[in-house]
């Protein structure tokens, strides 16, 4: 760890190496110099989805504060493909909160109106299948196999046996317990 600190110092550790560190000491100058390497990236993403510049400069600053507890909670890889995710995450997640409070004045012309509500649903559309990963991450292992199985490669019973080694009757199960508890964490994390 000695040579990680000197290596921290100079900012030439890896996205690893400053993980453990960070994970070790809970030294936020550590996460810092990690979070500076991809603060364009979330500024990028954040930008892509808010589609303003002040959201996007404040959601990278909640998205920083967010990883000093999340980091420290999650087992991470590749520290680059995961903020990616969470930050895609989050800004899903502000943009559900804002359009549960737009309304729509009815003097906007057609073809406007019609155009937003268009990207509505494909933000709406990219917001549920983000909570449908999230859920499905969350089920048991033979659940989430079998689900994935079945709906996302569209096997059938007897293909997802052969694959799994799960017996016919085990795989009906798991399928469907594994999606009437994706239905339910699902609308959970809609707020309906």
């Amino acid at each position: 760890m000695q040579f990680v600190k000197s290596t921290f110092q100079q900012g030439s550790a890896t996205d690893n190496e400053l993980i453990a560190l960070y994970k070790k000491s809970a030294d936020t100058q550590v996460l810092a110099v990690l979070y500076e390497r991809y603060m364009a990236l979330v500024f990028g993403v954040c930008l892509k989805y808010l589609k303003d510049e002040e959201e996007s400069k404040d959601a990278v600053m909640q998205i920083y504060e967010s990883l000093t507890d999340k980091l420290l909670r999650h087992e991470v890889q590749n520290f680059k493909s995961w903020l990616h995710v969470l930050t895609k995450n989050f800004c899903l997640m502000e943009l559900r909160k804002t359009s549960k409070h737009q309304t729509i004045s009815l003097d906007e012309g057609f073809m406007q109106f019609d155009a937003e509500l268009h990207h509505e649903n494909s933000i709406e559309k990219e917001i549920q299948f983000s909570i449908l990963e999230k859920c499905l991450e969350l089920l048991n292992e033979e659940q989430k196999k079998t689900v994935q199985l079945f709906y996302l490669e569209e096997k059938c019973y007897k293909e997802v046996a052969a694959q799994t080694g799960y017996q016919i009757d085990k795989v009906r199960s798991y399928i469907q317990n594994g999606k009437r508890n994706l239905k339910i964490c699902m609308e959970k994390d809609s707020g309906e």
